[in-house]
């Protein structure tokens, strides 16, 4: 008899599970979406105000800083190899 009553319980837990599953599911993933879409909007407004200093049509170009030559005897020594077949 108590093999039954768990066996009740147990699919009584399951069905209700995917009932209540089914039930809040959409909330859930409302919510999840909209907490990801609020963190993209900050994220992305952070970087408005930043770009918000350049007026309309103007062109800003960001140069590469020059390298300093590094001299040859600072990379290293060279290794000869040969392909093994």
């Amino acid at each position: 008899m108590g093999l039954l009553k768990t066996i009740f319980f147990l699919l009584l837990f399951y069905y209700a599970f995917k009932f209540l599953a089914k039930l809040f599911a959409p909330f859930l993933m409302k919510k999840a979406a909209e907490t990801i879409q609020k963190k993209a909007q900050q994220q992305y407004g952070g970087q408005q105000q930043q770009k918000s200093t350049v007026r309309e049509g103007e062109t800003i170009i960001d140069k590469k800083p020059r390298n300093q030559q590094q001299s040859k005897d600072s990379v290293g020594e060279y290794v000869d190899f040969e392909e093994i077949d």
